[in-house]
């Protein structure tokens, strides 16, 4: 938007703080290259156009804002004379993209002293070359800054997902391990019972009806249902008083491995209807053997399928095999996070997903958005621990107008209303020294806001603490960096 140009007086503007210490011949020349606009209420320039003008207010009102979603959101309003905003990174060139990373309007009738950005870079390189080699030290510095505290960030969570992953990894290992054992011992036995059986008074009908028997009693198995611990017991009497009753000793123990496998008296009457009861004996005991070697293959079978989705997850978690930026599943997203983080969390900790698995998948970052939810997850877990080491976390995902929600609410103390402010700023933490950075919210609120346009708040009472994440569902143009001069708020 162009404003009404008006006279340029070197004097009028020498009068800005910025300019205050120029010579006669340098105002002259500002004057003359620049020049001086009148904006009626209004817009001046739009977030994400192409960077063309350096403004700085001579008198009125301006408002800077940026977009979040489709919002603008404030983040500085002044009055002050002499601040300035606009192509505040010309002197670096097409090094960075020259766009206007926020959108600026007054409120009321004002005046801005108007450069060219072409105008303003060859002026700072002609007139202040130390400083603009400083200046670009300075923001290449401070972006490389950044970058090396995220990845320190990065660092120091995946040192603690690591643990929780051996953990984790260790426990289904450690079962298949005692499953093949065991399953080596059952096998050789029942090698030895083989031998048994061929040798004992079976007939060759029996023997074929026998065998039928196994197959459908390993069919079984894959197909039993899980039980009470009430009907476990009463059907674990129920076959003990069957097996006492024809003849088979140690019933007690076979029991609890028929009701593991699924099977009834109802299975027992049709073993003895084929072999007769002078054979019942060896024949169950043969079986006994086909079913616990079921059951150990499932729980190898269990346990290796564990590990294979907790590798899975760990892949999901680190994105490593897939493209920075795609079209995501935050549900994916969150689950692969959850499981990285099961162990950390405790026993005590109920995890409560509420998701609407309507909703559609979006353009993202999934490795810095699992980040995020680490962050999240993780002062979650910190504060509930602090206070008990139990409590409740729910992660919902909803609709809400445009956007995406995901809420992370725990039950814990809760976020001082004396700090709610803060909670974003870098380098604050209210854990214990060497137990926070102090950057987790900080690189979450740089990630959600600046990389996705989208926000991050925070609602707190003692018991009820929720952050809401809210992304974009369509891509947002604009590369989402600072806004230079003017100060940016955390909204």
């Amino acid at each position: 938007m162009s404003g009404r140009v008006m006279p340029c007086s070197p004097r009028e503007i020498g009068s800005l703080f910025l300019f205050e210490k120029l010579s006669d011949e340098q105002l002259g020349r500002l004057c003359s290259d620049g020049r001086v606009e009148r904006f009626e209420p209004g817009p001046v320039y739009t977030e994400g156009d192409p960077a063309t003008c350096f403004y700085v207010m001579i008198e009125g009102t301006v408002v800077l804002s940026r977009r979040v979603g489709d919002d603008d959101v404030e983040v500085a309003r002044t009055s002050q004379r002499g601040v300035y905003a606009g192509a505040m990174q010309a002197y670096i060139g097409d090094r960075v993209r020259q766009v206007y990373t926020n959108s600026m309007r007054v409120t009321e009738p004002t005046r801005f002293f108007v450069l060219p950005a072409d105008t303003f870079a060859s002026i700072m390189q002609e007139w202040f070359p130390m400083a603009v080699h400083l200046l670009e030290g300075l923001f290449f510095g401070s972006k490389n800054t950044q970058a090396a505290i995220g990845q320190r960030e990065r660092l120091l969570a995946l040192g603690s997902l690591s643990a929780g992953l051996t953990h984790e990894l260790n426990n289904p290992a450690a079962a298949a391990v005692r499953a093949t054992e065991t399953l080596r011992e059952r096998v050789a036995k029942m090698r030895h019972k083989l031998a048994v059986v061929a040798e004992g008074p079976f007939t060759r009908e029996q023997l074929a009806d026998l065998i039928d028997i196994q197959e459908r009693t390993a069919e079984q198995v894959g197909k039993a249902v899980a039980l009470s611990p009430l009907e476990a017991a009463d059907r674990e009497d129920a076959l003990t008083d069957w097996l006492d009753d024809h003849g088979v000793r140690n019933g007690w123990q076979l029991a609890p491995t028929f009701v593991q496998a699924g099977l009834d008296v109802d299975w027992l009457e049709q073993v003895a209807a084929a072999v007769g009861e002078d054979i019942l004996p060896g024949a169950v005991g043969w079986l006994n053997y086909t079913v616990e070697t079921e059951l150990l293959m499932d729980e190898i079978a269990d346990s290796t399928a564990r590990v294979s989705r907790l590798v899975d997850a760990a892949k999901q978690y680190s994105q490593l095999d897939r493209a920075p930026y795609q079209i995501a599943d935050v549900h994916e997203l969150l689950d692969s996070t959850l499981l990285m983080l099961s162990g950390k969390r405790g026993p005590q900790i109920k995890v409560v997903k509420d998701y609407d698995r309507t909703l559609p998948r979006i353009p993202a970052y999934p490795a810095e958005l699992n980040q995020v939810w680490t962050n999240l997850i993780d002062n979650a877990v910190s504060a509930m621990d602090g206070a008990g080491g139990e409590g409740t976390l729910t992660v919902r995902t909803a609709l809400h107008g445009d956007r995406l929600l995901v809420e992370f609410r725990d039950t814990g103390p809760g976020v001082p209303p004396e700090i709610r402010g803060r909670i974003f700023d870098p380098f604050f933490t209210t854990k214990p020294v060497g137990q926070g950075t102090g950057l987790g919210l900080d690189i979450s609120w740089r990630i959600v806001v600046n990389k996705h346009h989208g926000s991050l708040a925070v609602e707190s009472v003692p018991g009820d603490t929720r952050f809401q994440v809210l992304l974009p569902l369509t891509a947002a143009d604009g590369d989402g960096t600072a806004p230079g001069s003017l100060p940016e708020e955390k909204a």
